[in-house]
């Protein structure tokens, strides 16, 4: 029978019953991740004539990760007094229950990646033609090793008298050699004149990739257009086609196995804006906006769990989003820029066979029917309907080098899925999104070197900044993701993973 799932924070929400619960976990353990990331490159550019330039480059990168992770946690639940005027205040003084989990991971992953590319530019006068060669050899080394158990009063779920189980196991490795082929060619076209100036951009791109033996060509077409009429005003709009080959997150399903045959998600999408300049409060500002549509096949789900993404490995889905965005720069006050944003959108996605069993109970709270349902189209992880952001500068109007920001971001509602469960896909919900970041800054020593004595020790210094930062200064508990707890009788609550509350950063920042 699938799990019924009720949302946990200072209260349980259920379709039956609301009542004021808490629940007190006592973690135990420590989670260590390490990350190394190396690279190197090299680039030679050879100036053939004023039109031609031809550039070669090679690098190498390399990305270890190791995740170590060996947590349990003690939770006792139930409902909690609320009564200021009893001792118990704040106690949780009807247990409902209780129980152990413990989370153990030995995970590593290394990655490899040799590429040697070619780029050119030829400029015609009005034609100016770009193109572009590349191939890359990823290897790939994975060892996952990770298992979750879960004791709910006593009995280890899922429970099973005779078997003792853990509620996941993954073991899995992989050694994946991926050899990558790339390439471009593009002509941008200048039309008109200086009053009346059309921009026209048109290419194509291809892929291929020896892991799944799949060729992609993507043509693309854009355009620029600054009529006569009004020189402060551009206009501009593109369609193409977008592929994006799988890495090899995409291709590691749930249980750890790795499908190679996984295929690019592709989009046809289609952009279009403007960009107006204009006088403002005595200085100039900038408006742009820009719209968009794009339709995907091919698509990969994927679940947010904790802050780990868990893709399907499978594609399974077809997807929209659409959208606008706006933003407007400026000098609020001079020499020190500003800007205000606002993006709408909506994100939707329809997996294939994503059937679940809706069941019919009795009073024993036993299923006695069932009726298979599809789930249809559900909000995607990233489907943030509304997005506003403000970032205002200023500084002392007798010292231009003591200043401040104001950094403001509000985003509203995400879905939740639980993971791997179609019926409770977009079950939970995430609060909106609200940080306020502030920050000072002062220049403790400027470039003037001239001014500085011969046997100073900040000689060689260009300039010395000190900064005091204060982020999320509303002190706001955003949530990032849910932890699931479940009980014996098969019912999931979920307690709120937050991220970090207000923090103080101070730094000094020298250049020479």
């Amino acid at each position: 029978m699938t799990p019924e799932f009720s949302q946990l924070s200072s209260s349980v929400f259920s379709p039956f019953f609301t009542l004021s619960l808490g629940m007190d976990i006592f973690f135990q353990g420590q989670e260590k991740d390490q990350y190394q990331t190396n690279m190197l490159g090299f680039s030679l550019t050879n100036q053939v004539n004023r039109r031609l330039r031809l550039k070669w480059m090679a690098s190498r990168f390399q990305n270890d990760e190791q995740e170590n992770v060996d947590i349990t946690g003690a939770y006792l639940f139930g409902e909690r007094d609320f009564d200021k005027s009893q001792p118990t205040y704040g106690q949780i003084v009807n247990p409902l229950g209780a129980g152990v989990f413990q989370n153990f991971s030995r995970n590593k992953l290394n990655i490899e990646n040799w590429n040697v590319s070619h780029k050119g530019n030829y400029d015609r006068g009005k034609h100016a033609v770009q193109w572009g060669l590349g191939y890359d050899r990823t290897l790939i080394a994975d060892r996952l090793n990770e298992w979750e158990a879960q004791d709910s009063a006593g009995y280890s779920i899922p429970f099973n008298p005779n078997v003792l189980q853990f509620s996941k196991v993954i073991k899995s490795t992989a050694d994946l050699s991926i050899d990558k082929f790339s390439g471009y060619l593009q002509d941008n076209i200048l039309l008109g004149d200086s009053l009346n100036t059309f921009t026209l951009s048109g290419g194509v791109r291809f892929n291929y990739n020896s892991l799944n033996n799949e060729f992609l060509v993507s043509p693309r077409l854009g355009g620029s257009w600054r009529p006569y009429w009004k020189e402060n005003i551009v206009f501009r709009a593109a369609i193409g086609v977008y592929d994006q080959p799988p890495f090899y997150r995409e291709l590691r399903r749930y249980d750890g196995t790795v499908n190679t045959s996984l295929k690019a998600q592709k989009s046809l999408q289609g952009v279009a804006g403007f960009d107006y300049s204009f006088k403002g409060w005595g200085r100039t500002m900038r408006f742009t906006t820009e719209a968009y549509y794009k339709h995907m096949t091919d698509v990969v789900p994927y679940d947010v769990d904790n802050v780990r993404v868990r893709y399907y490995g499978e594609n399974e889905a077809k997807a929209y989003a659409a959208g606008i965005e706006f933003r407007l720069f400026g000098e609020l006050v001079k020499d020190a820029e500003s800007w205000i944003s606002l993006g709408l959108m909506k994100t939707k996605e329809d997996i294939k066979g994503d059937t679940y069993k809706d069941y019919t109970l009795n009073a024993q709270n036993e299923p006695i029917d069932s009726v298979t349902r599809e789930k249809g189209w559900v909000r995607r992880p990233t489907d943030r309907m509304i997005t506003f952001g403000m970032y205002f500068q200023d500084y002392l109007a007798t010292n231009k080098n003591i200043k401040m920001y104001l950094n403001l971001l509000y985003g509203s509602n995400l879905p939740y899925n639980i993971p791997n469960n179609v019926k409770y896909r977009n079950g939970l919900e995430i609060p909106p999104y609200i940080r306020v970041d502030i920050g000072f800054s002062a220049l403790l020593l400027d470039s003037d070197r001239s001014r500085r004595r011969s046997h100073s020790p900040f000689r060689g210094f260009d300039n010395i900044w000190a900064s005091l930062e204060v982020f999320n200064l509303i002190d706001r508990d955003n949530t990032i993701s849910y932890l699931l707890i479940k009980d014996f009788s098969n019912t999931v609550y979920t307690m709120p993973n937050r991220l970090t509350p207000r923090l103080l950063n101070f730094k000094i920042v020298a250049r020479w």
